[in-house]
């Protein structure tokens, strides 16, 4: 089994910066892309950043510039920095990795449990 632990959310003012982390451990291979989603009460979940393995990534227009995924592939962790929060960021954000258990078998991908981010003055 694989399971990914999220850390770091929390209540922040506007303008506030936080750092999310999240880690994963198991029976595991290798890992593809970590990512980071967001959902926010009444909305569908969304993608924020994604980083593959060799340090590729992509953003969400809604967070570049502000937002900075990064990984650490010895530690199989994936973290996210937030910078000049807004409101608007306010969400349960996820955390997402492609995982292979072992050389056979095919990627699947995995979800945290999520942790509360609450941007609000």
């Amino acid at each position: 089994q694989v399971q990914l632990v999220e850390s770091g959310g929390g209540l922040v003012q506007p303008g506030g910066s936080l750092r999310l982390s999240c880690a994963a451990s198991g029976s595991i291979f290798s890992i593809n892309a970590m990512a980071w989603y967001r959902q926010a009460p009444g909305k569908q979940r969304e993608l924020v950043a994604a980083v593959t393995s060799g340090g590729a990534t992509t953003y969400s227009d809604a967070v570049k510039g502000r937002f900075t995924i990064s990984r650490d592939n010895a530690k199989n962790a994936v973290y996210l920095q937030m910078n000049s929060l807004k409101p608007e960021d306010t969400a349960v954000y996820y955390c997402n990795a492609g995982v292979r258990r072992d050389w056979l078998s095919n990627e699947k991908h995995y979800w945290g449990q999520g942790t509360q981010v609450t941007v609000s003055s």
